[in-house]
């Protein structure tokens, strides 16, 4: 990264609905959010094409732009701003422009339907973390719907529709109640629509769907109420299914007018007005291409404008085999943790004896990377006192805006930080006792791991460079191989200090020997 690495950038996407605002740090394989806005304009109106910005619309989108451009000059930050469906549709759309760039100035991109895609692409590709499997990625906005196929970083197809949730409202949902036929006619509409795509979306195929946007989330955010389940401190990578969007979007249908839905779904009265069309082009995405199960994308276009921007400017040295989650977990610990590169040893250590152990302990593969973040973030509650730092930890891990990691995973990685020391985990303990039983066992057996794996690096420079371990006459031996010539005596007798959880988990007793 070259030597302006602290330019601060923000991209703001001026939707048919809303306008959103993002400024963030640019990081060696990322970004680093500094500042949010969102303010609900309705720029776009229309049940066809959208061929006009009303005057007044103008109005609050050149004053929303305004307010924008301060908050990315607070902060210094280069803005980039995109366009999409209302703007790239409307016959004035100069005006618009031009008023953008003279009483804001905001230069003003607008992007094809394609290149939102590309864009919403990548962002969402980032958040979810899917590596390589093909996805199927809907992104549903005020205007429009972008619908793409990739695998990996490339896009097989991409198509954007006019389906968005304001123009669907302006069409079928513009009275001030329901009429009975309404949601029919709105569902056969959007079905004859994606029809046109469904025979190469067969052919491609698709292991996962994502969706995002904020009509996405909205609907995730009921099925959540619906279902009675705990509200997680991050939506990203929730995933719900196609069953769950029809029982909300009926429930949507039974409130007849905008009113009662916001009322009896909590609503704000501008998301209760759309929000039957967004569920219903959710749905009709679920039944035209067969998705059972959606995972909701906390990123998506503005996000895609950061990553497209960074990679512009070669602020980005993005590797394709990067974990977007471990990246913003090591983000996260440099911030914060006075000695990463310690923590980072204590990681290498913990995964050679998970390697060793999961087995015996019945772990599954995919608590490795639970286990190598909480080691990596372990010490990160010093930023606030060494003092309990270790309960400190789960509160910065928990408050911390991980990428490409479920509520769950974020608090099971919280969880064992929290335990890397002191106390043994108990159900006196809130954080621990909310826990399924089957996430406690892990918890447990993964802290356990790492205690372990902290005593042998208690010299903090690395000095044990290798383990191995073996079951012994009913007892369980675990081997330190030193670098050559160094004494690990303090590191084995700290191991040693340490030993009492994984012995509680092995039920037998264990031993940490040096290697001769």
């Amino acid at each position: 990264m070259g030597s302006d690495s602290e330019s601060v950038i923000a991209a703001l996407d001026i939707g048919t609905n809303s306008f959103h605002l993002v400024v963030a740090k640019p990081l060696e394989t990322g970004f680093e959010v500094i500042a949010s806005e969102k303010e609900v304009i309705r720029l776009g109106h229309g049940a066809g094409d959208m061929k006009q910005l009303e005057p007044d619309a103008i109005e609050r989108g050149i004053a929303s732009l305004k307010r924008m451009r301060a908050i990315s000059d607070v902060h210094g930050a280069k803005l980039r701003a995109v366009a999409t469906s209302a703007v790239r549709e409307a016959k004035n759309r100069n005006e618009f422009v031009k008023r953008a760039r003279k009483e804001a100035e905001i230069e003003v991109e607008i992007i094809s339907g394609v290149e939102e895609a590309r864009l919403i692409h990548i962002g969402a590709r980032y958040a979810v973390a899917v590596g390589e499997q093909p996805m199927l990625l809907c992104d549903i906005g005020g205007g429009s719907t972008e619908l793409v196929i990739g695998s990996g970083e490339e896009i097989l197809l991409s198509r954007s529709f006019k389906l968005g949730a304001v123009r669907l409202t302006d069409r079928f949902f513009n009275t001030d109640a329901l009429h009975p036929s309404s949601v029919s006619s709105c569902r056969k509409f959007v079905r004859s629509m994606l029809a046109t795509i469904k025979p190469e979306v067969t052919e491609l195929g698709f292991e996962v769907a994502i969706g995002s946007s904020g009509t996405v989330e909205a609907v995730a955010r009921l099925i959540r109420k619906l279902n009675n389940e705990p509200e997680p401190t991050s939506f990203n990578r929730y995933e719900f299914s196609a069953k769950d969007v029809t029982k909300v979007l009926e429930l949507l249908a039974d409130a007849p007018t905008v009113k009662q839905r916001a009322k009896v779904f909590d609503l704000d009265s501008s998301r209760a007005e759309i929000i039957l069309a967004g569920a219903v082009i959710l749905e009709g995405i679920a039944e035209s291409f067969d998705v059972k199960t959606f995972i909701y994308s906390d990123y998506a276009l503005r996000e895609g404008v950061l990553f497209d921007t960074l990679a512009r400017e070669n602020l980005l040295n993005h590797p394709e085999d990067v974990d977007p989650a471990l990246q913003s977990v090591r983000q996260l610990a440099d911030r914060c943790d006075d000695r990463p590169e310690h923590s980072a040893y204590v990681s290498k250590i913990a995964l050679s004896l998970f390697d060793c152990l999961q087995k015996r302990l019945a772990l599954p593969q995919t608590s490795r990377r639970y286990l190598e973040a909480a080691s990596l973030l372990a010490n990160v509650g010093v930023v606030v006192s060494h003092s309990k730092h270790h309960l400190h930890s789960y509160y910065v891990i928990r408050n911390s805006e991980l990428v490409g990691l479920t509520d769950r995973e974020i608090e099971l990685i919280a969880v064992i930080a929290r335990y890397h020391r002191k106390s043994a985990p108990k159900q006196s303990h809130s954080e621990f006792a909310q826990l399924e039983e089957s996430d406690q066992k892990l918890v447990t057996s993964l802290a356990a791991i790492l205690r372990i794996a902290i005593g042998l690096d208690r010299t903090q420079d690395g000095r044990v460079k290798s383990v191995t371990v073996r079951s012994e006459d009913e007892q369980f031996l675990i081997f330190a191989k030193a670098s050559a010539k160094s004494d690990i005596e303090l590191n084995l007798y700290a191991a040693n200090e340490r030993r009492s959880l994984l012995a509680d988990v092995l039920s037998t007793k264990v031993k940490v020997l040096a290697l001769k």
